[in-house]
């Protein structure tokens, strides 16, 4: 097998992931540690569907590390000792600093830490696996996309509450989340629905 690449999407109570051949794109599994804090269990699935793997643990001293290292154990088996070339992270916090995908390091991961108060219920959810990976396997690069970077195109008036300018310079702004999953839908519209992807539309997320 070749080189992959693995995608994590840390939620509040779950990690979900995906590994994908280099160079195709082709998926080769995708799975999901769900219920953290309540019933663990890991869920992996092939590219055709079929489950190949599914375990449970205790809730008791099981967090998103304990997950990501479970993680980390279950696709080192399921490559077989094939190299992971990167692992891109969903992030929903990028603030003002950060918009395009950025390769992390321990610096990256200080200024996202501080945008915990923003986004508490998720940002160090998003953090934990990468700083997981970063002690577990430091030489392998981690990249982040930020849920926010979608709406950064908008219009600075468009981001702006009707609020006094020392507060929007403290932080204070409307910063858009979900961005990657709006921008997963506007790129594909050109090939679903072109008559769509240069009309104003709603989407639902």
């Amino acid at each position: 097998m070749s080189r992959c690449i693995a995608v994590i999407n840390a939620g509040s109570s779950s990690i979900k992931f995906g590994l994908y051949e280099v160079g195709t794109e082709s998926l080769l599994y995708r799975g999901k540690v769900e219920q953290i804090g309540v019933s663990p269990h890991l869920q992996v699935s092939d590219a055709k569907g079929a489950v190949v793997l599914e375990r449970h643990w205790p809730a008791e001293n099981f967090d998103h590390c304990v997950a990501t290292h479970v993680i980390l154990e279950t696709g080192r088996a399921l490559l077989a000792g094939s190299p992971v070339a990167g692992v891109g992270h969903r992030v929903v916090h990028g603030g003002m600093k950060y918009a395009l995908p950025t390769r992390v390091d321990r610096g990256v991961i200080a200024d996202l830490s501080e945008l915990v108060p923003l986004a508490p219920l998720h940002q160090p959810h998003n953090l934990a696996p990468i700083e997981t990976i970063f002690d577990a396997a430091p030489q392998v690069p981690q990249v982040a996309c930020f849920d926010t970077a979608f709406h950064r195109g908008q219009p600075e008036i468009a981001q702006l509450f009707a609020l006094p300018r020392e507060l929007t310079r403290s932080g204070i702004r409307r910063y858009g989340f979900h961005g990657l999953s709006y921008e997963y839908v506007t790129s594909h519209l050109p090939a679903i629905a072109p008559e769509l992807a240069d009309a104003r539309i709603v989407i639902a997320h």
